[in-house]
Order: C-alpha cells, then sequence, then structure tokens
C-alpha cells in the first residue's frame, strides 16, 4: 500500500507545495494592496481593541481567499492560478473601494469601532467574493 503511495506523493507534493505557495503569495500581496488602500491602519487599530478594524481585517482576508481557492480548485497550472488569482485580486480590491466610495464615512466609523459597519462592509465583500469565486470557477 505504501509503495503506492509513495510514487503520487513525489509527483504531487511539488505541484500542491508550488500552488500553495502561490496561493499564499497572492493572499499576502492582496491582504498588503487592501491594507494600503485603507485610510486607517488595522494593526494598530488591532492591537488598541478596536473589534471593528479585526472583523474588516478578517472578513476581508476571508473574501480575498475564496476566489483564489476557486482558481485553486479548476486550474492545475501556476500560471493560471497565478493569472487568474491576479484578477480576482483586482476585483476584490475594487468593490472595498467602491464600498468606500458609497459609504464615505466608513473609515471614521471603523476607526470609531462601529462593527456593525465593519460587518455591512464584510458582508458587501464575502457576497461579491463568492460570486467572484463562482464566476472563476466557470
Amino acid at each position: 500500500m505504501i509503495a503506492n503511495i509513495l510514487p503520487t506523493l513525489q509527483s504531487g507534493l511539488p505541484v500542491l507545495l508550488a500552488q500553495f505557495v502561490t496561493a499564499l503569495a497572492l493572499l499576502g500581496l492582496g491582504s498588503l494592496c487592501y491594507m494600503r488602500l485603507t485610510p486607517f491602519h488595522e494593526a494598530q487599530l488591532i492591537r488598541q481593541g478596536n473589534t471593528a478594524a479585526g472583523v474588516v481585517l478578517m472578513g476581508t482576508l476571508i473574501a480575498l481567499s475564496l476566489p483564489v481557492a476557486a482558481t485553486l480548485a479548476t486550474s492545475h497550472v501556476v500560471l493560471d492560478i497565478l493569472i487568474w488569482g491576479l484578477v480576482a485580486m483586482v476585483i476584490q480590491l475594487l468593490v472595498f473601494v467602491a464600498t468606500t466610495r458609497v459609504m464615505r464615512d466608513l473609515p471614521a466609523m471603523i476607526e470609531a469601532g462601529n462593527v456593525a459597519a465593519a460587518l455591512l462592509v464584510i458582508g458587501i465583500q464575502l457576497a461579491i467574493s463568492i460570486l467572484n469565486a463562482g464566476a472563476m470557477m466557470g
């Protein structure tokens, strides 16, 4: 039994690692871009105990990861995952920018710890993320 598994592991593990590292890099890049886009400093607010900032950052990480996970599920080529993952990141970041344009006082609400505003933003991001992931799965 183990003799049958080892060849599969030898051929599959490098592919898994390449795809996983690509997905992590995309998530890291998307997270950094998101934190650059926001006028508030999530890490600082979270250290101060601001629940709203933690909720928004947590939801953003999930919203960024869902479409990338969809590309992982549908593509076996790292370049496809990278390209479609970048497309997904851009879409998700544009959703946040559009949300902050509509909710002009969002940064002040997050800085003030308004969890209701944070949940609304995350709801929007997750809804679009699920649609984005579905589109990526074609």
